[in-house]
């Protein structure tokens, strides 16, 4: 089974990259498991049809500690699994503590087990937080492979940054490597370009390249992800793409960060901060 993280800044994205790259996955008859590990509880939404699923911590305050797999999972399109893990009351406890609440439990149940079946278990992580609860899936080997999704803008691109450096942290003394930067398009100059220098530098690659298309926000509309609301779409096809060049890749590096001022000048260089 493949462990993978998705990473990126907040508003990315990356919960709609993540699912539609699963019903992508899930076309190709792999067996995914899906991990929401952000508050929102909102990572398994469009693979749900738009249905609420109850998270794990909401189960457990509300059942005890006497809670079975079927109670913390649903069946999602394509027969993917799908977990929230949930979060605290509001201004009561730290939201990290759901993801490892959560990863815990799914362990203890099953949920990982050979009889499974699982190609994949990804685990959507709330913004571009590498640190606590939300460093788990990296810091103690629950994931293997991270990709960061990321666009040609200075804030997505500092956030991949970042990233990249909690992963070199950790991958000192761990397994977890980056498998790759998915560029979710903002339509920005040069951002393909931009992007794959980016990758370059940090020494990994640009995997795919998602154009801006609006029929994201059609399917969004109708609670699903592209591929479930009209798999005929070019952005369908885009997934698809995402997907396979996640299945077959096979290059996991330690990154490494850039400096600030090597980040700034690759802006620089492309023209983005020329009338900064």
């Amino acid at each position: 089974m493949r462990k993978v993280a998705i990473y990126g800044k907040g508003g990315i994205g990356k919960s709609t990259t993540t699912q539609n790259t699963v019903a992508g996955l899930a076309q190709m008859g792999r067996k995914v498991m899906v991990v929401g590990c952000d508050p929102k509880a909102d990572s398994t939404r469009l693979l749900l049809g738009g249905l609420s699923q109850k998270s794990v911590l909401d189960t457990l305050r509300e059942e005890g500690e006497d809670v079975e797999l079927d109670n913390i999972r649903k069946k999602g399109y394509g027969d993917t699994w799908c977990v929230e893990s949930g979060g605290p009351e509001p201004g009561v406890g730290c939201a990290g503590r759901g993801i490892i609440t959560s990863i815990n439990m799914l362990e203890s149940l099953g949920a990982y087990d050979e009889s499974e079946g699982l190609d994949y278990a990804f685990y959507d992580v709330l913004g571009d937080v590498v640190c606590g609860g939300f460093a788990m899936p990296i810091r103690d080997g629950k994931a293997e492979e991270i990709y960061i999704v990321v666009s040609g803008e200075m804030m997505a691109m500092y956030a991949a940054n970042n990233i990249c450096k909690g992963i070199m942290k950790y991958a000192q003394s761990g397994s977890v490597r980056l498998g790759g930067l998915i560029c979710n398009s903002r339509a920005v100059d040069n951002e393909k370009e931009m992007i794959e220098e980016l990758a370059k530098k940090i020494g990994t690659k640009m995997i795919f390249f998602v154009p801006r298309d609006n029929d994201v926000q059609r399917a969004e509309i109708n609670r699903k992800t592209v591929l479930e609301w009209n798999d005929t779409v070019p952005q369908a096809d885009a997934y698809r793409g995402l997907a396979n060049a996640i299945d077959q890749n096979t290059n996991f590096v330690i990154p490494k960060p850039l400096a600030m001022e090597e980040l700034e000048k690759l802006l620089m260089d492309f023209g983005l901060m020329a009338d900064a």
